[in-house]
């Protein structure tokens, strides 16, 4: 058998720069993923602040909240629901 030929240095360059590219490209898709979770995961803190906000108000008497307690929710559900998808999708599996 024959021995493979060594690298040229231009080669090796062409090497390092494709593997340097392709961590730059999982760098940059973990860093998307990550600000998507966190505008998800705020969206889903706001959507309770006002339920939060008027349950404490209103805690000595039984006025309904049902109306943002159910919006918020639906809301957190559809947030965690797009936090998976864009995690799933982003991490290429």
């Amino acid at each position: 058998m024959e021995k493979p030929k060594p690298l040229t240095k231009r080669q090796k360059i062409i090497v390092k720069t494709k593997a340097s590219a392709k961590k730059l490209k999982r760098e940059i898709k973990k860093s998307i993923s990550t600000a998507i979770v966190a505008a998800f995961g705020f969206l889903i803190a706001l959507s309770w602040r006002d339920v939060i906000k008027e349950y404490v108000n209103k805690i000595s008497s039984l006025s309904p909240i049902q109306g943002n307690l159910i919006s918020a929710v639906i809301i957190t559900i559809i947030s965690v629901i797009g936090i998976l998808i864009i995690t799933k999708f982003l991490s290429g599996e």
